[in-house]
Order: C-alpha cells, then structure tokens, then sequence
C-alpha cells in the first residue's frame, strides 16, 4: 500500500470526523509530504490525550498509540516538547465530551 502524505491524511480524517460530528481542527501545519502526525483528543473537562503514529515491528502494522494522557495542560506541553524536536510536525485537536477520535478505524492507521 502506498503510504499517505501527512497533507492528505490530515484531511481526509477531519473529513471522517465531520461525518460523525466531531469537531476537529488543524492546531499545527506541518509538512505537507514528510511531517509526522499527533492527535489531540480534548474531553472538554480539562483532560486530553495525544496520539502519535508508530510501527509495530512484530506485525509490520502501522498503530495509532497514545503518548501523554492527563490534564489537558500536560499534554499541551508534551505536544509543545514534541514541536520542539519536529517543526515538520501536524497536530490535530478533535473535541469529544465522549471520547471518540475514530483512530480504531479501518484505513486510519496507513
């Protein structure tokens, strides 16, 4: 399988997003081509947690796993770390009192 640009994935999971109506928004542009991805998942009552892509060497899947979870200002400083290192990097804010960033989907982890 071809792997995505991070441009085009972006969009296409904010597009999966609305289908369900969860609001999303592009809090970080990245690269178009090469930029690696994390997903903000804000609970509106102060808790979140950030999701990075990563490769399971046993399996050669590609996983959605979650790097911070907690207060929502920990995990925004986390994110801030992680710009530091990566200025290519894309963050995505998804804002669900339920939980829900549909990363357990089919074709989302590509």
């Amino acid at each position: 399988m071809t792997r995505l640009t991070a441009e085009f994935w972006v969009h296409a999971y904010l597009a999966r997003l609305r289908v369900h109506d969860i609001p999303a928004f592009i809090t970080a542009h990245g690269d178009n081509t090469a930029g690696a991805v994390l997903v903000k998942l804000n609970t509106l009552d102060g808790k979140a947690a950030a999701y990075q892509r990563s490769f399971d060497l046993m399996s050669g899947a590609r996983t959605w796993d979650t790097l911070v979870a907690g207060a929502e200002a920990d995990v925004d400083a986390a994110i801030a770390r992680q710009r530091g290192f990566d200025p290519d990097l894309w963050v995505v804010e998804v804002e669900d009192r339920s939980g829900r960033h549909l990363l357990d989907q089919p074709g989302l982890a590509d």
